[in-house]
Order: structure tokens, then sequence, then C-alpha cells
């Protein structure tokens, strides 16, 4: 190869690697976070997909998408965010009734997936996962089985499961709660206690899990029951670990709880609807968040297509309505508001869009910002700061 040439090739192979660096230093700026989101694949969806969130202008920028996963519903970053396990809500897997739980490697230079392992759910459509505070173990909630699973985890890699704890009964829903359907399993601040919201039978359960290591072993208070029919479906702990909430997804209400640390039992504060009490179509709740200072409480309606604003009242617990703030599209099923408390993403199944509304923090009103990206079917949305 003559000089020349040779020459040419270095400085094109400089340039590229400059530009390399420089992407890389900007995915670590303070003003970029990382967004994935898991989906349905019924309509054509890739699968997860990994976006790029601006800061400064609420854009999101599609990064990459993992294709061949199906029904990756709900996903959950492991506390290094080193790892991401994402449901496979399906019932049937390898010809038996169950789903899956896959778990990814995340690129820390890309934010790319790369597969690690996957297991069976040991239950029907899996729709919720989340990882223990050591990030040793995986939770999930099997919906249709209605059964809670356990999975130890090694670097990333999901073993088989380690117990697995079948709900039973039903409630007075004829058409919703013929049997029990776990929707969420949500760990306390401490990690000690892990709490699976039952849609079908109108339960609350609490397993401790530091008793038994490895084993979902029910806590001194076994279960709370919220109010029948209710169909309790996603818990938020407040950040002050005294207070927790439940939203009901069938009789569209949110739930307080005072929390005590020391045994992991609930006792109800209040009750209150999610739903303007103007509204009278159908609805059903889903999502439920609240803010990193504790402010306020986010709730999503299905039907009213909203997300409903709660301030919270830090000696109390209790919630007083500030409005509703329409998502700009049909079923939220699921969203998420960022590390700093600055903007809510609003995932909407049925419209394909995933909106992004800006936080006012000291009235907890949403801004639309203007900004949305087109995703078939989101259902799920986990964000992090690199």
């Amino acid at each position: 190869m003559r000089p020349l040439a040779s020459s040419i090739i270095f400085i094109i192979f400089l340039t590229m690697m400059n530009s390399c660096s420089k992407e890389a230093e900007q995915m670590k700026s303070p003003n970029t976070q990382i967004v994935y989101v898991g989906t349905y694949t019924s309509k054509g969806s890739d699968g997860i997909y990994v976006y790029k969130f601006n800061m400064l202008n609420s854009e999101l920028t599609l990064l990459h998408s993992v294709k061949d996963v199906e029904n990756p519903s709900f996903l959950a970053l492991d506390p290094e965010k080193k790892y991401l396990y994402a449901v496979h809500e399906l019932n049937n897997y390898k010809g038996k009734r169950t789903g899956s739980v896959r778990s990814f490697k995340i690129d820390p230079q890309t934010w790319n997936l790369s597969y690690l392992s996957e297991q069976p759910s040991f239950g029907e459509h899996p729709c919720q996962v989340t990882t223990s505070r050591e990030g040793d173990f995986v939770l999930l909630a099997n919906y249709t089985s209605g059964s809670v699973s356990l999975f130890p985890t090694r670097d990333g890699i999901i073993q088989t499961a380690s117990d697995t704890a079948q709900h039973v009964g039903g409630g007075p829903n004829t058409n919703r709660q013929k049997e029990p359907h776990a929707h969420s399993v949500t760990l306390s601040p401490d990690g000690r206690f892990a709490y699976a919201a039952d849609l079908g039978n109108d339960k609350i359960y609490i397993y401790d899990l530091k008793k038994e290591p490895g084993k979902l072993t029910p806590a001194e208070q076994a279960f709370v029951r919220t109010a029948p029919g209710a169909g309790p479906r996603h818990f938020a702990f407040h950040p002050n670990g005294r207070f927790a909430y439940i939203i009901n997804e069938l009789n569209s209400t949110i739930t307080a709880f005072h929390f005590q640390a020391d045994n992991g039992a609930l006792a109800e504060i209040e009750t209150v609807s999610a739903l303007p009490s103007d509204f009278h179509g159908e609805s059903a709740c889903a999502d439920i968040h609240i803010t990193p200072d504790g402010a306020f409480l986010y709730g999503s309606n299905r039907g009213h297509d909203s997300i409903a604003i709660f301030k919270i009242d830090a000696a109390t617990g209790r919630l007083n309505v500030q409005g509703f703030q329409s998502t700009l599209g049909k079923t939220p099923r699921n969203f998420a508001i960022d590390p700093t408390g600055s903007y809510l993403l609003a995932a909407n199944q049925n419209s394909d869009n995933i909106v992004v509304f800006q936080i006012n923090k000291k009235t907890g009103n949403l801004s639309p910002t203007g900004v949305q990206a087109h995703v078939s079917m989101p259902v799920c949305i986990k964000t992090l700061i690199p």
C-alpha cells in the first residue's frame, strides 16, 4: 500500500474513533437519560426499544431496538444498571403452559442489550418483574396463573426458580375475578418485604424475603384486603418510607396505607377516586408513581385516558386531588417519572405513542412538551441516568 493511501486510511480511522468517543461522552452528559420501552408485539413492534432522552429539549432519539422477543411487556433494571430483565407475557413456553423471563446485559457505552439467559416463569402470562435491592433475585407476577415466582440471579444470569407462591380465591367481579390474578410485585424500601397485588382476589400479599432467603415466606401480616371488587394492580412506596399506595384497576381508586418498616404491616389510611367526579364512562386504572421528592402522586386511567394528579400530605399520607391531564393518546397502560422528577413519559398502548410531559415541581401539574415517539403498543417505560 502506498504511503499516501495508508495515511488517508489512518486519518479516516482516527476520525471515526474520535466521533465514537464524542458520542459516548454525550451519552454520559448530565442532561442525557436512557429510556427502555417494553411492548406488545402483535402489531409489528420489534420488541424492546432503547431511546436517548435529552433533558434540555425533551427529545427522544431512537438508538436501538431488540428484535425476536415476543411480548416483552414489562421491564426491570438491576440496581447497578448492568442488566435488564423482561417478562415474555405468554402462556406457551417450549410446549408448557407458562411464560418466561429473560435477562440482557447492558452495554455501558451504547446502552444496547445483548441476550444473557431465559427461564420459564412457572406461571401463565407473567405481567410484571422486579429485582431485589442487592440484585441477587428477580421476582415476577404471573397474571393468569395468579402466582408469584422468585429466581436467584448470578451476574445477570437467571437461575431456575427457587420458589413459587400460588394465590387462591376470587372476588365479586364475575368477569375479572373468577380466580386469582397476580399483577405486580413491589419491594419495601429496605428490600426485606415483597408486596404482591392480586387483582383477582382483592388482596395484597406480604412476603418476608429475609426470613428464609430464596423463599416466599408469608410475613407476620400475610396479606391486606382492599375493598371487594377493587382489583389491586400496582403498588408504590413513598420516599419517606412511612406510606404506601395501591392503585385499584377495577373500581378506579387509590388506597393509601401506613407502612410499618419493622414487620412490613400495612394499615389503611383512606381510599380516593382516581377519576373526575363528573366522569361516568368506562375506565380502568393501571400504573402509579410518586415523584422523587415525595410531593406528588400520579395514576393512569385507561378509558378516561388521563393521568390523575394528587398532592401528598407529608404528615398524614392523605391525597388531595390536583387535577387530571389527558395523555394525548389512548389507554395509558404505563408511565414513568424520570429520576430527576422533571418529566413524565406516558405510554399510550392503543394509540402507539409515548408522550413527554414536563412536571411543575410546585403544583404537580403536567405540561405537554410537544415531543412524542411512535412505538407500536408501548406498555412499559424504564429510565436511567448514564
